[in-house]
């Protein structure tokens, strides 16, 4: 598709948006250890991030020492970056959801792309990462961050 957002982000912007971000809210967030979304839920906390697992099947379980929250709503504090965890299909909801919660980034994982969700979450203000995983991006680009 020709007027597709660009899936090429600069390193500078990519260690930009990990280097001010504080409060990630995880939709997806799996407690099987097992799971992807869990792996780079503890190693984002091991880096000094406060990770929120969103999941509505296991809202009020305890994971990695968060509540688990049913929805981007249920947040009470602000949220930096919406990282998506969810099928491609399933990203335009959690975008809107992102927005409306006054997040600064939404960053969609491995293979998941949804150009006019993205393109909303633009023209909200909001910077947006599509297929790419901020646990790789992190090591890859070498990034050390020190909890606040």
């Amino acid at each position: 598709m020709a007027d597709s957002p660009s899936l090429s982000y600069s390193d500078e912007s990519l260690r930009r948006i990990l280097a001010e971000t504080r409060t990630i809210a995880m939709v997806g967030a799996s407690t099987n250890p097992d799971r992807p979304s869990h792996t780079v839920m503890a190693y984002m906390q091991d880096k000094g991030y406060r990770v929120i697992p969103v999941n509505p099947a296991a809202a009020g379980q305890t994971l990695l020492g968060e509540v688990v929250r049913a929805s981007l709503a249920e947040i009470d504090v602000a949220v930096d970056m919406v990282d998506i965890f969810r099928r491609s299909d399933q990203v335009g909801p959690v975008v809107d959801e992102a927005i409306a919660i006054g997040a600064k980034v939404v960053w969609m994982q491995l293979d998941v792309r949804d150009d006019r969700a993205a393109a909303r979450a633009e023209a909200a203000g909001l910077a947006v990462v599509m297929d790419r995983c901020p646990k790789i991006e992190y090591a890859r680009l070498g990034c050390h961050r020190v909890a606040p």
